[in-house]
């Protein structure tokens, strides 16, 4: 749901290629991988007179951008590449799957629903080998190989991540006021209650999002989840394996607490969390004088600032940091798609093959917002400083982790959860908002 939130809702959209098509990038210009690109191309197959389709949640401009991508595939192997984007995709792959009229290649959203085809076997498994390549050339590339398994088997590649690690803030507001990046959970508390001492405001935090109101709550306990626990303890609460109550969890959902409950530490207080919408609470940062100094969002968040503030110049982030007491690495909360097969060729093979390549990754990485765990690219790639420094953070992830709500059952990511983080802002218990959503959760056994 979260990022269904960022797509757009445009029409569908047809992208289409040839291999006469005019690339993007000239071959041998700019700050990409030709050589490993040209290798490639010199070895790969005559696909001349076939077609591999993809359908995706892509639309435009991003579907452009992919087309830009793919040409380079029909270059070097004469095939045809056509991509669909849909705004009801994930409704249309489930429809096309039992009819048996599946594209070649399904961009998902999430990995929940690639589960749910490869449940029914309508997904292909990626070969050992692929698999292999994604342990050696993704950063916390085990991480990336988890999420893309189901019951044991490889489905899933990631091509294309956000970033919900993240914390953002005015350069110029900590430079006024002498404070400094904080390199760890307990430097970020105390950065907290400096500000606060300071008689200035710590954070902006809104939950408002329409009906979905809460899911950013939902979002600072999972981080909380894997700056306090090891990974495998998040995944048992993820699924349930651990309950939502366990004395685990709801000690995270009071960590987020620590932050959000306070007046002190919360523009308009911590009664104002709730109402304020999502979409606002950023903007308290460029206001003079400030409302707030930092605010913790996704990679997304740039999309909410004013107009008139430059990401980069005016607006900065940083790592939230894991505890050093803790030992936990570098995790990294985030979502994006995966690539699987719903029906297999020679030339998907060969696709899916050109998709490891960096080029296929640094196309996109220069002209939108496609951040990679990719260890292959060139970080100069990406089109601006903002979205380098976000790459640089997702490389230097010991453990990535996806988005929990989005992996939990809808009554329960997309409900529950939402609305107990509401509640729980609001005053309610930590452990009687747990309680609550693990009895939803045990409604759907």
């Amino acid at each position: 749901m979260k990022l269904n939130l960022m797509l757009s809702v445009a029409s569908l959209a047809l992208v289409a290629g040839t291999a006469s098509a005019e690339l993007k990038f000239p071959v041998g210009e700019g700050p990409f991988s030709w050589d490993s690109y040209n290798a490639w191309a010199e070895n790969a197959p005559d696909l001349s007179g076939q077609t591999v389709t993809v359908a995706g949640p892509w639309l435009n401009p991003e579907d452009g951008f992919f087309r830009d991508a793919l040409a380079y595939f029909e270059e070097a192997t004469g095939a045809k590449a056509v991509y669909t984007g849909s705004d009801g995709f994930e409704q249309q792959i489930v429809i096309d799957a039992e009819a048996g009229s599946a594209p070649n290649i399904a961009v998902f959203p999430q990995p929940g629903l690639a589960a749910v085809l490869a449940e029914k076997g309508q997904l292909t498994p990626l070969s050992d080998d692929m698999k292999q390549w994604v342990t050696d050339n993704y950063a916390a590339g085990q991480s990336w190989v988890d999420l893309g398994s189901y019951k044991g088997e490889f489905y899933g590649f990631f091509y294309n991540v956000n970033l919900k690690s993240i914390v953002w803030y005015s350069p110029e507001n900590f430079e006024d006021a002498g404070y400094e990046i904080p390199e760890s959970m307990e430097d970020l508390r105390a950065l907290t209650e400096q500000i606060a001492a300071d008689g200035e405001t710590p954070w902006c935090i809104g939950l408002g999002s329409g009906a979905a109101t809460g899911w950013p709550a939902t979002d600072w306990v999972e981080d909380m989840m894997l700056r306090t626990q090891p990974p495998e303890v998040y995944d048992a609460w993820v699924s349930n394996e651990m309950p939502f109550n366990d004395e685990r969890v709801v000690a995270a959902i009071e960590e987020y607490g620590w932050f959000a409950r306070n007046d002190d530490f919360v523009s308009g207080g911590s009664g104002a969390v709730a109402s304020t919408d999502f979409r606002d609470s950023p903007k308290g940062l460029f206001s003079s004088p400030p409302q707030c100094y930092m605010h913790r969002q996704a990679s997304f968040a740039t999309a909410f600032f004013p107009e008139d503030v430059v990401p980069g110049e005016d607006a900065d982030f940083f790592y939230l940091p894991g505890y050093a007491e803790k030992d936990l690495g570098n995790p990294v909360l985030g979502a994006g798609t995966l690539m699987a097969i719903t029906d297999p060729s020679d030339a998907t093979t060969a696709l899916m093959e050109f998709f490891t390549l960096p080029l296929a990754h640094e196309v996109l990485m220069a002209q939108t917002g496609f951040l990679t765990p990719h260890t292959g690219v060139s970080l100069d790639a990406y089109k601006d400083g903002i979205l380098r420094k976000q790459g640089e953070i997702l490389l230097g992830a010991t453990t990535f982790r996806f988005d929990g709500s989005d992996l939990m059952p809808a009554a329960v990511g997309a409900g529950s959860f939402w609305t107990g983080m509401v509640d729980y802002t609001g005053g309610k218990d930590a452990k009687a908002v747990a309680d609550d959503i693990q009895q939803s959760w045990d409604a759907l056994k």
